[in-house]
């Protein structure tokens, strides 16, 4: 099963009857948790709960995983290097990563200095791609698996 930010796992669908049963709270509707994993079920085309729950794997598979050897550009600067954290933020669609480099990177754009990093932590999404953005509007690390 490939990732895709619309994959359907056991937990995706655990966290809508959840939100369902809030819903129907806010408007005076009483629904039970059995009843509200039912309705996700079927309004996900599946026959009952038992029936989605042998169907679907636990979680979906992550984009990126710890271990994961890695290349992109961070800083606009090519790198190589292995990801040693990974956490799927709050909002279901940004992933916080920690990438190891093979070799340092020079993280400043003049030659006057250098400023070497060996480790960096930064926000990508499912693509792998950094929503903060330089001042040139490029982003700030695009990661590519191997």
């Amino acid at each position: 099963m490939s990732f895709s930010l619309d994959t359907q796992s056991i937990q995706t669908l655990k966290s809508e009857a959840k939100a369902l049963r809030v819903e129907r709270s806010g408007t005076g509707e009483a629904v039970s948790h059995a009843q509200a994993l039912e309705a996700v079920a079927r309004a996900h085309g599946f026959r009952d709960w038992n029936t989605a729950r042998a169907s679907l794997p636990d979680r979906a598979l992550a984009p990126f995983q710890v271990g994961q050897h890695v290349h992109g550009t961070y800083l606009e600067q090519p790198f190589e290097g292995t990801l040693i954290g990974v956490q799927l933020l709050g909002d279901q669609q940004h992933f916080k990563i920690t990438v190891n480099f093979d070799e340092p990177v020079n993280v400043t754009p003049t030659f006057m200095f250098a400023a070497y990093r060996h480790r960096v932590v930064a926000t990508v999404d499912a693509r792998g791609i950094s929503p903060a953005l330089r001042g040139n509007g490029k982003p700030q690390m695009v990661v590519h698996r191997r």
